[in-house]
C-alpha cells in the first residue's frame, strides 16, 4: 500500500467512503495542492481564472493572496516571461493530509518537510504586448500550489508547461495534471523518472540519511525508457552565487542574521531577485532548519502586511522580499534592511554593495546597500571572498562558484551546530536506565552555562579556521526561534527514541510471569497502559525492532483470553 495515497484531504476521505480504490489525484496531491491560472481583469484587477483540479477548496483569502503574489507589482516592469517564488499562510482550520505527511516528513531532510501552515507558490509571469487586450498587453501567471520545498524541480517544470499552456489553455492544464497523478509519490531516497509533456524528468528525493554535501545526483541506466530522461541534479537548490554576487563581502553578515534569526528585508528591483535572494538566505543556514516566517515575495495587499509593518510593537523575526520603493519608507523601523539593484559591474567583477547606516534609508531613490548597525561576532572569511572574485575573473562557471560557496555555508552551519548536537546527546539517559516496569527517564534539561562550559575543548574551533566571539553568538542565538525549532525537535526525537527503547525491554520481559501473582485489577491496568504505549508507538510511527508491537498485540490477547468472560467483553470492547 502507498502510504501517500488515500488519506488526509477531503478528496482523499470523499475516495475512501466509496470502498477502497485509489481516490482521485491522490498522487497528484502528494506533489501540489493545485494549479492556479491568474489573470488581469479590467474590471475585477487580478483575478482567479481556473483552479485545477476543480474539486480543490480553496477559502477566499487563499484565493485574494494567490491573486497578488501571482504578478509583479507596477514598479518591476517586467515585460515577456518572469519567473519567481511566493510563500502564503493558509487559512486557520485547513485540515492537512497528516498521515500521509508524516510518513514523508518522517524520512526527509528537515530543510525539505512539507510545510504544515504554509504553501509555496511558483509562478511562470507572462507579460506581452497584445493590441487585441484593451489593456494593450496580455498578462496572466501559471502557478504550481504546493506545501513542498522544491523550488528547483517546481520552476524546471514551469519551463516545459507554461510555453505550451499559453497556446493552449485550459486542456493543456488538464493533460499535464492527469500526467502528474500517474507520478510515484515523493519518496525520501528513491530515483523517480516524472513523465511530462513528452520530457522525462529525472529526480532524486533527498533523504535525511544523505551525507550533507554528498555528490551530486548522478544518471541511472534505463535502458528501456524512451525518451531518455533528463537529470535534474538538484530538486531545490538554488544558483546561490548568481544570488549572492553582489554581496559576497557581507555574507557573513547575512548569515548571522539568518542564523539568529533577525527580522530582514530585501528590496529587489523584481520578484524574481527577491524570491531567490529570500530563499538562498533561508538555504545558508542548511542543514539547520529556519524556524521563522519568510516571504520570498510579499505585498502591501499581503493579509499580513499590517501586522509584519506596525510600529507599535519590536518587528516580527521574518525574511521579507518587496520589489515596490514605497516599502522604503513602510520599514524604516526594521533593523536590517538589504537594498539590492540592477547588477553593475566593475570592471570584471560586479560592483559589491555597502553596509550603510539606518539613518541614511529615505527616500525612494534608496542606493543599493546593507542598512544595519549590526556587527558580526566572526570575522569574515577573507580567503573565501578572494576566492570567489578570482573565479570571476577566471570566468569559472556559476555552478562551480554555488558550490564552493555552498561547501562554505555548509561547513560554517556544521561548526557552529556539531557542539550543540554533541552537548543534546550528552543529555540522552543511559540505555541500561530504561526499565520495564518504570516510566522511562526524562531527557536531562539543556543548561546553557553548561555547554558553554564546554567549548573550550568541543568548540567551534575544531573545525572552523573563523576567529571572533563564538560565544556571544551562541548566547544571542539562544534567544532566537532557530534555536526554539532545533531544540523542539531534537527533544521529540530524544524523547520517541526513549519510548522506543521502553517498547523494546517491555516485550522482552517476562510479561506472563509478572501477571502470575497479580490481581485481577493489576492485570486490567497493565493492558491498558501497554494498549495505550502501543496507540501512541503507530500514531507516532516510533522506529521500534521487527516484531516489537506484533509480540506485545499478542501478549495482550493472550492475557485477555485466560480472563473471566465479563472481563474481556469489556477489554475487547475498550
Amino acid at each position: 500500500m502507498n502510504p501517500f495515497d488515500g488519506s488526509g484531504s477531503p478528496r482523499h476521505e470523499e475516495a475512501a467512503d466509496r470502498g477502497g480504490s485509489r481516490c482521485p489525484w491522490a498522487r497528484f496531491s502528494s506533489w501540489l495542492e493545485c494549479v492556479c491560472v491568474v489573470t488581469f481583469d479590467l474590471e475585477l484587477g487580478q483575478a482567479i481564472e481556473l483552479v485545477y483540479p476543480q474539486d480543490v477548496k480553496l477559502t477566499e483569502k487563499e484565493k485574494t493572496s494567490i491573486c497578488y503574489l501571482s504578478f509583479p507589482d507596477s514598479y518591476s516592469g517586467c515585460l515577456g516571461d518572469t519567473q519567481f517564488s511566493f510563500r502564503l499562510r493558509q487559512s486557520v482550520g485547513r485540515r492537512a493530509s497528516r498521515f500521509r505527511e508524516d510518513v514523508y516528513n518522517r524520512d526527509a531532510p528537515v530543510t525539505l518537510q512539507t510545510e504544515v501552515s504554509h504553501f509555496f507558490g511558483y509562478v511562470y509571469f507572462r507579460q506581452v504586448k497584445d493590441v487585441s487586450v484593451k489593456r494593450g498587453y496580455f498578462q496572466k501567471s501559471l502557478v504550481l500550489v504546493s506545501r513542498l520545498p522544491y523550488t528547483h524541480l517546481f520552476h524546471s517544470m514551469l519551463q516545459i508547461i507554461a510555453p505550451e499552456f499559453f497556446e493552449k489553455l485550459e486542456p493543456c492544464l488538464e493533460a499535464v495534471c492527469n500526467e502528474i497523478d500517474q507520478w510515484p509519490s515523493p519518496v525520501p531516497g528513491l530515483t523517480l523518472n516524472l513523465p511530462l509533456m513528452g520530457v522525462v524528468l529525472q529526480v532524486r528525493i533527498p533523504s535525511k540519511t544523505d551525507k550533507p554535501g554528498g555528490s551530486p545526483v548522478r544518471q541511472t541506466a534505463q535502458e528501456d525508457l524512451l525518451p531518455a530522461p533528463t537529470l535534474l541534479p538538484t530538486i531545490h537548490e538554488l544558483d546561490l552565487f548568481k544570488c549572492f554576487q553582489s554581496v559576497l563581502i557581507h555574507l557573513q553578515i547575512l548569515w548571522e542574521l539568518t542564523l539568529l534569526g533577525e527580522p530582514l528585508v530585501v528590496m529587489a528591483p523584481s520578484p524574481s531577485v527577491s524570491s531567490e535572494t529570500v530563499l538562498a538566505l533561508v538555504s545558508s543556514v542548511s542543514p539547520l532548519k529556519f524556524c521563522c516566517d519568510f516571504r520570498p515575495y510579499f505585498t502591501i495587499h499581503d493579509s499580513e502586511f499590517r501586522e509584519y509593518t506596525t510600529k507599535t510593537q519590536a518587528p516580527p523575526n521574518v525574511v521579507l522580499g518587496v520589489t515596490n520603493p514605497f516599502f522604503i519608507k513602510t520599514f524604516q523601523n526594521w533593523p536590517h534592511v538589504v537594498r539590492l539593484g540592477e547588477i553593475k559591474m566593475a570592471g570584471d567583477l560586479p560592483k559589491q554593495v555597502k553596509v550603510k547606516k539606518l539613518s541614511k534609508l529615505k527616500t525612494l531613490d534608496t542606493k543599493p546597500g546593507i542598512y544595519t548597525a549590526y556587527k558580526t561576532f566572526l570575522h569574515k572569511d577573507k580567503i573565501l571572498i578572494k576566492r570567489l572574485l578570482k573565479g570571476i575573473q577566471r570566468k569559472r562557471p556559476s555552478e562551480v562558484q554555488s558550490a564552493i560557496l555552498r561547501r562554505h555555508l555548509l561547513e560554517l552551519t556544521q561548526s557552529f551546530i556539531i557542539p550543540l548536537e554533541r552537548y543534546m546527546a550528552s543529555l540522552m539517559p543511559l540505555q541500561r536506565s530504561v526499565t520495564p516496569w518504570k516510566t522511562p527517564p526524562q531527557v536531562r534539561p539543556f543548561s546553557q552555562d553548561e555547554f558553554m562550559s564546554t567549548l573550550d575543548h568541543t568548540g567551534p574551533q575544531l573545525t572552523s579556521v573563523l576567529k571572533g566571539d563564538w560565544m556571544g553568538l551562541y548566547r544571542k542565538f539562544f534567544r532566537s526561534p532557530n534555536f526554539d525549532g532545533w531544540y523542539r525537535q531534537r527533544h521529540k526525537e530524544m524523547t520517541q527514541k526513549l519510548e522506543s527503547l521502553h517498547l523494546e525491554v517491555i516485550c522482552d520481559a517476562d510479561l506472563l510471569g509478572w501477571t502470575k501473582d497479580k490481581s485481577e485489577v493489576e492485570i486490567v491496568d497493565l493492558i491498558l497502559k501497554l494498549r495505550e504505549k502501543l496507540i501512541k508507538a503507530r500514531r507516532q510511527q516510533l522506529q521500534v525492532k521487527d516484531g516489537v508491537m506484533d509480540k506485545l498485540d499478542a501478549f495482550i490477547k493472550s492475557i485477555i483470553s485466560s480472563l473471566p468472560e465479563d472481563l474481556q467483553t469489556v477489554l475487547n470492547t475498550h
